[in-house]
């Protein structure tokens, strides 16, 4: 079973332990944005299943984001541009952005995870999470800058 069929398993258990109906477009949401790699905005989720699901509304599908989000399967990202992206939550990451042409791509890097530990014994503050973003130019964005 690949990663992303693990990863919906345990996305869509844990949506029904919350009491959440799974339907046929919640799914495919889901399904969507776990193997999509992109951080899609809603609209992108939206032109991606529009052909399956004639009668989805953008609407519907910002609903469901809504919902996944509040259960704590999805993230918001809002960069201070137009539109929201959402990353289906998996382990700390963070995201390294192109200022060129908004592409964000997920950087690991566990040794972060002490800063929280280290902001609340400086701080004295109870820390609930953290977040970082590198900016920068991706390599298509410098191949284009080069010609």
């Amino acid at each position: 079973m690949a990663v992303s069929e693990i990863q919906l398993k345990e996305a869509l258990h844990s949506l029904k332990d919350t009491g959440v109906r799974i339907t046929p477009q919640r799914h495919a949401i889901l399904e969507y944005l776990i193997s999509s790699m992109s951080h899609p905005t809603a609209d992108d989720i939206y032109k991606a299943l529009e052909g399956k699901f004639p009668n989805m509304s953008v609407a519907t599908v910002y609903n469901n984001l809504r919902v996944f989000r509040e259960v704590g399967l999805v993230k918001e990202l809002t960069y201070g541009d137009s539109s929201s992206r959402f990353d289906f939550v998996t382990t700390n990451h963070y995201h390294v952005i192109c200022q060129n042409c908004g592409k964000i791509v997920d950087f690991h890097y566990p040794g972060l995870d002490e800063v929280e530990q280290l902001a609340s014994h400086v701080t004295g503050f109870k820390i609930s999470h953290h977040r970082m973003e590198i900016y920068g130019e991706c390599p298509e964005c410098a191949a284009k800058d080069a010609h």
